[in-house]
């Protein structure tokens, strides 16, 4: 589970509607069995009525609905504004070092800055520095760059440090940086809550739920399957999916075209191209995939590749269902799966109680 702030802290946020604390954690009220944002504007609840929850999933999973006023389901991407703030912060000079010290010049408490960091993307705030910095060094090599430059210019002190950090990163030297290859990932909001994406120059290859517990695995096979680091970044295919994204939760997209990364074995990669084949609204079952492939025997294989999918949404993992109609298993959660299915079908997708789920 993660860690929540303090008690009286999150109580003095609720009760002020404290925005900087949304995403930090959610407010569940016994009373009314609904779960909140900080800021929502609905009356407070009594203290003794509340319960405190770091992440959608565990208040979802705890038999809360999503409160209709604030909906905190329906995450419109936008980080609070401090947090944004120190975001531009990075971006205005992706080699600089940024301490508590300055934090706290900025007006953020640095343990505000670490849960919401980790929360949010998975690492601390200053974990993100320090891999924006290595990807930032990575890409002025590519471009040229003379080492010593990018050593100093980016928070290190040494060359020594920096050698060491790169290579830890990247599997490489900093030298022989300028042909190491790096995935980008960006964090995204969603109605159904937060994703990590992946791009290479090439394309998108990762798109998993961040509460997925096989996010891990998903992530070293990417890093071993493409030989490279992972490190915060953005890109022109992460803006493409990114858009793309919001307009297929809008009703307004049936098919994506961001280029699509995705190596495997011959066969899973047979069954992932014959997922993007099933059209928008419609399923198939793992036995009937299992035909289409040419292959009747081989469901189970077909239902491993499928849950071995890196790309959710994208590639419709969601679409394949089992036999009698059911729907079957589903790694991001069978309520995400239903949701996706409700999508697609032009039906309003919901959020089921926890009996369902």
């Amino acid at each position: 589970m993660s860690a929540l702030p303090p008690i009286r802290e999150m109580e003095r946020a609720y009760r002020e509607r404290d925005r900087s604390f949304d995403g930090v954690f959610f407010l569940a009220v016994r009373t009314t069995g609904i779960f909140c944002r900080p800021s929502c504007p609905a009356r407070k609840p009594l203290p003794a009525n509340v319960e405190f929850y770091p992440t959608i999933r565990e208040a979802l999973f705890a038999g809360y609905r999503p409160c209709l006023r604030c909906r905190p389901l329906e995450a419109d991407g936008r980080p609070p504004e401090w947090a944004a703030g120190l975001l531009a912060e990075v971006e205005k000079n992706p080699g600089r070092r940024i301490p508590d010290a300055a934090l706290r010049r900025l007006g953020v408490d640095p343990a505000r800055a670490r849960r919401h960091f980790l929360a949010h993307y998975g690492m601390t705030f200053q974990a993100y520095c320090r891999a924006r910095r290595l990807g930032a060094a990575l890409d002025e090599l590519r471009r040229g760059a003379d080492l010593d430059d990018v050593a100093l210019g980016h928070g290190f002190d040494s060359h020594s440090g920096f050698r060491d950090a790169f290579a830890r990163t990247f599997g490489t030297p900093p030298g022989r940086g300028r042909d190491a290859g790096a995935v980008l990932l960006a964090f995204l909001e969603s109605p159904l809550g937060p994703l990590v994406a992946g791009a290479t120059p090439d394309g998108v290859c990762l798109l998993e739920f961040t509460d997925r517990r096989s996010l891990e695995t998903q992530l070293d096979t990417v890093r071993r399957r493409l030989g490279c680091a992972t490190v915060p970044g953005d890109s022109a295919h992460l803006r493409q999916l990114t858009s793309e994204l919001g307009a297929y939760f809008a009703g307004e997209l049936r098919s994506f075209t961001v280029p699509v990364v995705a190596p495997g074995t011959p066969f899973q990669e047979q069954v992932w191209r014959e997922l993007r084949r099933i059209p928008y609204g419609e399923t198939r079952s793992y036995e009937g995939l299992a035909g289409t492939l040419g292959r009747p025997n081989a469901q189970r294989a077909v239902g491993r590749a499928n849950g071995q999918n890196r790309i959710a949404i994208v590639v419709p993992c969601h679409r394949v269902v089992n036999k009698d109609g059911n729907l079957g298993g589903y790694g991001g959660g069978l309520w995400r799966k239903r949701f996706l299915l409700d999508l697609e079908r032009g039906a309003r997708p919901l959020v089921p109680p926890a009996a369902e789920r």
